[in-house]
């Protein structure tokens, strides 16, 4: 194992690491750069941390040499160290793992050093390095984005393995002595912050955040802040100039035992960094001395924070939300001691090292991981239907290792990584990514939007040639286009997944008979979201056609909802985006017309996109002139729809155009409300009229009102379709969704064999 440092001698995380799994490995053999004073007789220590650069290099190369003839691979940690025997031959025949603990070149640059040069070999050198390995270990979903993004790795060639902590030194014990011996006081709040002093950990960000909480705390509360680094002194004046001198303590450098009193101590650890944080070992140091973490949502902090509780994370390098969570915290908003002891001794050194174990046996042995390779491709990252339909079910495959290409970077792409899917972005112009589909008719894309098009075909190609996936799965339909283009180009059998109706009254003519015929020639097989859809490609016969709902899973608030007592039905709602097809305004004229007036309420969540503002306007003004003013609420894009749901008493659904299938519908029933949707298109395939919802005369406003009035009048009737919805939903599970999705993949690849 060719580390860095061995610690506590040099500091740092990397450092703290390896020597953690190091010690766990009975057979490993060690080199690493002094000082090392308490290393064991199988750690190979080497100069000195001060020594000559070319000195250091070629001592740990020599080291390298004389410890690989025994050994049956490398495991390296640092890519200066570990360059010279990776690429001199010395691992000649043995495999090689590389532990990425964070991209080198741009830490150095973020720490201070502004020589391009210096940056740029560095980057070369990384490069390199990663190109000659033959697996990654990364500590996050986050850092495998950073590899397979910045450093071009294959995902299928990176483990996601997290760390441990070292239990029996991270411990509880009485906070009261562990305050005594540190000389603070028994009753202030007292907040602990573990990190280099260098400008991406993001502690003059905490200090402005106590700044802003310092006059709601009670006397005796403290700050620490622990670590050395070239900020130091800086931050130190910035203190010691403020009226935070009394309650902020730079402590520097402290040993092992000191640290954990200083975790038993606090009531809250805070790690604020603002850029490349691969996981943050501190989290699992504080947890499991019981002191829970407040981080911010930067690279992989949020991955594990978010499992013990969701609310401790916050936006990175906003002072003002880390003052409100920590004065939330202040109040006593934060997982009980236990719970956070509990949590974090999941993650010991034993576990992590059974996990690099039984890595090891498998590269040794040869054998793959059977996992069929998949490739999917989005053009957007925004949390549509089809991206949120992607989104649940990729956690939820077992036989699936897949990795996801998007036109561009959004909120999917961060939900994908938390998730522990792998993802890369591949920008696509605007121009092309955001083409309404109005204007896809001859004569109505640019040339250079085709030529840039042309371009992301070339290029994705390639991407794809070099990922070597067994295949590529496309999830919307420019995707579809753009994407069944490159995978013919790189050879890869492609899965259209089709989740709109290709028919002339939702597409141009002549767009709708290109892209049906780019289906038949180009893709191997299709997925589509409903029969109402499949019909549209004119391959309902095909046997390499599959029909697959999007899936959805019931949340808790819908069981809460099912003991709730009966209440009239007085709030209509509408979820989704916000389109003239959705039928927003026949939503409006039809509740304007059953309830001209009255207590009943009219709600819209959604949001406008791709240029269709306009259209929001308009809605805005139907309001005032069907004498709705202060009836009809607006309440934007909203991520998480259940809330939103548990407010409605009724859901409508109002395309005007034949919906390919209506996820929305499907969270109405999972949420336990009544639904009322078109008679035509995906909904009606969904919903059984009369039993899990209601069916009006698609574009009928008079058809939709007498359907809204009569759940108005009659509760009973309302409340059975509700239960009724409840029990339909089991089928649309991910799990249930994954595992058909999964048996198409197996059914294709067994017809192309």
């Amino acid at each position: 194992m060719i580390g860095m440092g061995w610690f506590p001698a040099t500091l740092g995380g990397l450092n703290r690491y390896y020597r953690g799994l190091f010690e766990q490995l009975d057979e490993a053999r060690g080199v690493v750069v002094g000082p090392a004073g308490d290393a064991p007789s199988s750690v190979a220590v080497m100069a000195d941390g001060r020594s000559p650069l070319p000195y250091r290099l070629l001592r740990v190369w020599l080291a390298a040499r004389r410890e690989a003839r025994g050994c049956d691979l490398l495991d390296a940690h640092f890519a200066l160290y570990a360059a010279a025997p990776l690429l001199s031959g010395t691992a000649r025949g043995r495999p090689i793992v590389f532990h990425f603990h964070g991209p080198w070149a741009d830490e150095s640059a973020a720490a201070g050093d502004a020589s391009r040069l210096r940056h740029a070999l560095r980057g070369a050198l990384e490069r390199r390095v990663h190109a000659r390995v033959d697996v990654h270990v990364v500590m996050s979903s986050a850092f495998r984005r950073v590899l397979v993004e910045r450093y071009r790795v294959r995902p299928w060639e990176i483990h996601v393995i997290p760390p441990g902590v070292a239990l029996e030194v991270f411990s509880p014990a009485d906070r009261d002595r562990s305050r005594e011996r540190m000389k603070l006081a028994r009753s202030g709040f007292v907040a602990v912050c573990t990190r280099r002093m260098v400008a991406r950990m993001g502690v003059d960000v905490l200090i402005d955040a106590w700044g802003i909480l310092h006059p709601d705390l009670p006397d005796g509360s403290a700050l620490l802040l622990i670590g050395d680094g070239p900020l130091r002194e800086a931050l130190a004046q910035r203190v010691a100039s403020s009226r935070l001198k009394e309650s902020v303590h730079l402590l520097g450098r402290v040993s092992d035992a000191e640290l954990v009193d200083a975790y038993r101590a606090a009531d809250v650890a805070v790690v604020p960094s603002v850029a490349l944080e691969g996981f943050g070992l501190v989290v699992l140091e504080a947890g499991a001395c019981g002191t829970p973490s407040i981080v911010s949502d930067v690279g992989g902090l949020a991955e594990t924070t978010e499992l013990l509780d969701p609310s401790l994370v916050v936006p990175p390098g906003d002072s003002a939300a880390l003052a409100r969570r920590l004065l939330a915290a202040r109040a006593g908003d934060l997982p009980t001691r236990g719970r956070t002891r509990s949590f974090c001794a999941g993650y010991s050194w034993g576990l992590a090292a059974e996990r690099h174990a039984d890595l090891y046996q498998r590269l040794l042995a040869g054998r793959r991981d059977e996992r069929v390779r998949v490739v999917y491709l989005d053009h957007v990252a925004r949390l549509s239907g089809g991206e949120i339909a992607l989104m649940r079910v990729l956690p939820r495959m077992e036989k699936v290792n897949p990795h996801v290409i998007l036109g561009e970077d959004g909120p999917l792409a961060d939900r994908l990584v938390k998730a522990g899917v792998s993802v890369e972005v591949m920008p696509i112009a605007p121009s092309a990514r955001d083409l309404r589909r109005d204007s896809v008719e001859l004569g109505g894309v640019s040339a250079g939007t085709a030529l840039q098009t042309l371009a992301y075909v070339a290029r994705l190609a390639l991407r794809i040639r070099k990922l070597a996936p067994d295949l590529v799965h496309t999830n919307s339909l420019k995707a579809g286009v753009y994407g069944s283009l490159a995978a013919r180009l790189a050879r890869i059998p492609l899965v259209w997944h089709v989740r709109d109706r290709v028919a002339e009254d939702y597409l141009p003519p002549g767009a709708a008979r290109a892209v049906r015929a780019m289906v038949r020639t180009l893709a191997s097989g299709v997925i589509a979201n409903s029969s109402a859809t499949l019909e549209t490609l004119d391959r309902s016969g095909d046997a390499l056609s599959w029909v697959i709902p999007a899936s959805v899973e019931p949340p808790e608030s819908a069981a809460a909802r099912e003991a709730r007592p009966s209440r009239p039905a007085r709030t209509f709602g509408m979820l989704g985006r916000i389109a003239p097809w959705k039928g927003q305004d026949l939503f409006l004229r039809a509740f304007a017309e059953a309830f001209p007036d009255g207590e009943e309420r009219a709600v819209l969540v959604g949001t406008t996109m791709f240029g269709e503002e306009g259209y929001e306007r308009e809605l805005h003004q139907l309001v005032s002139a069907l004498g709705l003013g202060g009836r009809v609420e607006f309440r934007g894009f909203r991520e998480d729809v259940w809330p939103e749901l548990a407010s409605f008493d009724v859901l409508v659904h109002a395309s005007r155009i034949p919906e390919p299938f209506g996820t929305v519908v499907l969270e109405g029933m999972a949420a336990g409300l009544a639904v009322l949707a078109p008679d035509q298109g995906g909904p009606a395939a969904i919903i059984t009229d009369g039993e899990t919802g209601r069916l009006f005369r698609s574009g009928e406003r008079d058809s939709l009102a007498e359907a809204m009035r009569s759940l108005r009048e009659h509760d009973g009737e309302r409340e059975r379709l509700a239960a009724g919805a409840r029990r339909a939903v089991a089928e649309y599970h991910p799990d249930a969704i994954a595992a058909r999705i999964e048996r198409a993949y197996d059914e294709l690849l067994a017809a192309l064999d």
